[in-house]
């Protein structure tokens, strides 16, 4: 594969979208190869499955049951979309991947980072990100966002207590460590702007590094 895949990663309430958004517009501008997508979805039985696991009303779902559908639709997303940008020589970038996995079932769940990281390396066959990007922003702050932010739908993962949430974000803390290689931690608490130019700079880094 010729191509490059970059992943966003955060808490909820993070960011990522946003800034996803306004960087591959400048990407685009600049003359880069861009193919945007998220997880769980992206194609359209990835999507299905995302339905199933954000849907509020599925609020018995058993926590592996959750880890695997997670791994299900990331697997279809990749070989339908994902590896076949690569392979076309584009850049993929993608709004969550196997971190999240990580962090909010493997730790936060309590399932286990290595018993996830096992499940989701039969999904992904080896495909992991050249690089990362953590929205490091603090629970609390996340989620005041958005209850305040009438265009985001709220989901199920919205609706668990804040100490779930506070260890996703401590699980994210572990799994940024232990992958330090390709995480980059950003500043997702300073103004949209400020973290655009951050993600940007960082991006065409590693880029120009690679190309």
């Amino acid at each position: 594969m010729t191509g490059y895949f970059i992943t966003f990663e955060g808490p909820e309430g993070a960011g990522k979208t946003t800034i996803l958004t306004k960087v591959v517009s400048e990407l685009r501008k600049n003359g880069y190869e861009i193919v945007t997508t998220r997880e769980p979805g992206g194609i359209e039985i990835a999507e299905q499955i995302r339905s199933v696991i954000l849907d509020k009303k599925n609020t018995q779902m058993d926590s592996r049951t959750e880890a695997l559908l997670y791994a299900a639709a990331r697997r279809q997303h990749l070989v339908e979309k994902v590896i076949p940008a690569m392979n076309e020589g584009k850049i993929v970038l993608c709004d969550r991947f196997i971190d999240s996995s990580l962090a909010y079932q493997g730790y936060a769940r309590g399932l286990g980072i290595d018993e996830v990281l096992s499940i989701n390396q039969f999904a992904i066959d080896g495909l992991m990100p050249s690089m990362t990007l953590f929205f490091d922003i603090e629970p609390q702050k996340g989620l005041t966002r958005i209850n305040n932010s009438r265009s985001r739908e709220v989901n199920r993962l919205d609706l668990e207590e804040m100490d779930f949430h506070q260890k996703v974000y401590e699980g994210y803390q572990f799994v940024a460590d232990r992958f330090k290689d390709r995480f980059r931690k950003i500043d997702a608490e300073k103004e949209v702007d400020e973290v655009f130019q951050d993600v940007y700079k960082e991006i065409v880094r590693h880029l120009s590094t690679k190309l």
